[in-house]
């Protein structure tokens, strides 16, 4: 029996010892995060997947795991069909596989600190039908198997430049003040990593990729604060740092001090905020205000210096990155370079920038049929040699303390066949046709998000994930509420106007199965446009990455005019913000890559 398969057994012996039918494995923590520590991995122990979205559902007789379109051929390369069935969202919730597969009678269990209050309702609804219990448990039964689980990061928090954060931690905190007496609220639950971040201008190393420290807060209606964090990760600087009007309590309090809150009327936010929070909230006779974290806005509109510093970062991260493609252009063609060896090389380049604190995630470094995984991790057994007549897309981005980068670019590996040309060029037209929007104030990523698919679509085509996330200011390199995502595909959700301020990536892709995969991704920033004549204020996005774009792969009879003209502009900038930075054949490199098309 292999270890996932011992694994599950385990599992359901456990949940037998529990009295329970079924339990649900989603891949979150207790702060709802996209990207979580080791110690919160456990859908990956218990699967196999590596993903960075999913769940699983485990019965006594069947188990499925539930994963989007961007993760369709990743999780039958990783994910035992002997013992798990597939189950694709959004067009299967997990709530109506509960209500088909559940037994009939059965107590289904789930840890209350991975949910949300509305997943619950929606799981206990249908479940009702069955005449089956949701039940809360008090110990995740995942935990109580896995010998060796990781322990949480015991990292110390660093504070983070008032300079670089462009306003005070004081500051914020005031507006929240504000933000509180508007709603006629006493306090607001933070539970997110990274509005706490910003919140408080500190940074940790708890989360792989994402420099956020696992805390909680309430930011009070005084503009004074309660943060809950272990106290080992506080020292004196930090201390010194936060100020006296930010009390300091261990992080096990947490739960104890919600329940103290009797009679306050306490904001907290139903999407990112737990089940357990509004439990304890209301076991203790607070009113709640079910309303957004005053944060998640604040943080996603970057401010002068923000952007300045997201400009810099991405100045110096195109450069090693147009050093790494010159790089693997020369070592490819010889047939002996891996994933792995290509993504180590990148990492390296970055570093020597001397201003890397960390990759921005883990680096999707895919040659041939693994291109078409479009969330694709490679690892020492997957790892396989980029050979020539393949495609080889590379995903990555780098953590400075100035911004956050992340970047994509397709380079063939030898002469590219005309389909691939084609697909590439499509692509290339759905990136343009995003990069050039011009629209009124007010409309959503999601209203977009169909420009960049029109090439496809009109021979037939398309790709399984949204088109655009957004981006933090050295914080998640995936940030809301900011997207560019219809809401029917994965990463789409709540409709957002766009602002402003806000950075997006701008990323449509093609992948055809068992082949090849295509993505072009450069930053965006959301900027106000003069349109003359214009009767109602208009946004556009001016282009923050700048590396060049592989012109072997395409094809310039399918361009109009304007994007001939749009690509010649963009190569331009490059060489003018990154060829200063590169010297002799890099820069000579640089300045072919970028020549008119």
């Amino acid at each position: 029996m292999s270890d996932h398969a011992s694994r599950l057994a385990a599992l359901r012996q456990q949940l037998a010892a529990d009295r329970l039918d079924g339990f649900v494995v989603p891949l979150t923590d207790e702060h709802m995060s996209e990207y979580v520590g080791d110690y919160a991995q456990r859908l990956a122990w218990l699967t196999g997947f590596q993903g960075s979205a999913g769940a699983a559902v485990v019965l006594p007789a069947e188990a499925a795991i539930f994963t989007d379109g961007r993760y369709t051929l990743q999780v039958r390369e990783q994910v035992d069909p002997a013992s798990w069935s597939y189950v694709s969202v959004p067009a299967t919730s997990i709530a109506q596989w509960l209500g088909e597969h559940a037994p009939q009678g059965g107590r289904i269990g789930y840890d209350p600190w991975l949910h949300t209050r509305a997943w619950v309702d929606e799981a206990r609804r249908a479940l009702a039908d069955k005449g089956a219990e949701l039940v809360a448990v008090d110990r995740n039964p995942v935990d109580a198997i896995w010998d060796g689980r990781p322990a949480p990061s015991d990292a110390v928090l660093t504070p983070y430049d008032d300079a670089l954060a462009g306003r005070s931690s004081a500051d914020k905190r005031t507006e929240v003040a504000d933000w509180l007496a508007d709603r006629g609220a006493d306090a607001v639950v933070l539970s997110a990593l990274d509005s706490i971040a910003w919140m408080f201008n500190v940074r940790g190393q708890d989360v792989s990729h994402t420099p956020v420290a696992l805390a909680y807060a309430l930011v009070n209606a005084d503009a004074t604060a309660d943060l809950f964090v272990a106290p080992e990760k506080i020292t004196d600087t930090v201390r010194q740092h936060l100020g006296n009007g930010v009390r300091l309590h261990d992080r096990s309090q947490f739960a104890q001090a919600l329940r103290g809150l009797a009679g306050r009327r306490i904001a907290a936010d139903p999407e990112r905020a737990v089940a357990a929070i509004f439990d304890a909230l209301d076991s203790g006779g607070a009113r709640i205000l079910s309303v957004r974290d005053p944060a998640v806005l604040a943080k996603a509109v970057k401010n002068p210096a923000e952007i300045g510093g997201h400009r810099a970062a991405q100045a110096r991260d195109g450069a090693a990155l147009s050093r790494f493609l010159r790089w693997f252009e020369g070592e490819a063609p010889k047939g002996a370079l891996t994933e792995l060896d290509a993504a180590a090389r990148l990492q390296q380049f970055r570093a020597e920038t001397g201003l890397l604190r960390d990759l921005s995630f883990d680096t999707i470094s895919a040659t041939g049929p693994h291109g078409a995984i479009p969330h694709y991790k490679v690892t020492a057994e997957s790892n396989l040699r980029i050979m020539p007549g393949t495609l080889y897309l590379v995903d990555s981005g780098g953590q400075y303390a100035d911004g956050t980068t992340d970047v994509t670019r397709v380079m063939p590996v030898g002469t590219p066949t005309a389909e691939m040309r084609d697909r590439f060029t499509r692509v290339l037209k759905g990136h343009i046709a995003i990069a050039t929007a011009i629209f009124p104030a007010g409309t959503t990523g999601g209203q977009l998000d169909s420009f960049a698919r029109r090439p496809l679509w009109e021979v037939g085509l398309d790709y399984p994930h949204g088109t655009g996330h957004g981006v933090g200011a050295y914080l998640s390199v995936h940030e809301g509420p900011q997207r560019i995502a219809a809401p029917n595909y994965p990463g789409g959700g709540p409709a957002e106007p766009l602002r402003a301020g806000m950075i997006l990536s701008n990323e449509p892709g093609y992948y055809k199965a068992g082949d090849y995969g295509i993505r072009i991704e450069n930053l965006v920033l959301t900027v106000e446009r003069e349109v003359p004549g214009a009767e109602a204020p208009m946004l556009g996005f001016e282009t923050l990455t700048f590396a060049p774009i592989e012109r072997t792969l395409i094809d310039p009879a399918l361009l109009t005019p304007a994007e001939r003209d749009w690509l010649d502009a963009y190569h331009r900038d490059v060489i003018a913000r990154i060829a200063p930075q590169l010297d002799g054949a890099d820069r000579a490199w640089l300045e072919a890559k970028c020549a008119p098309i």
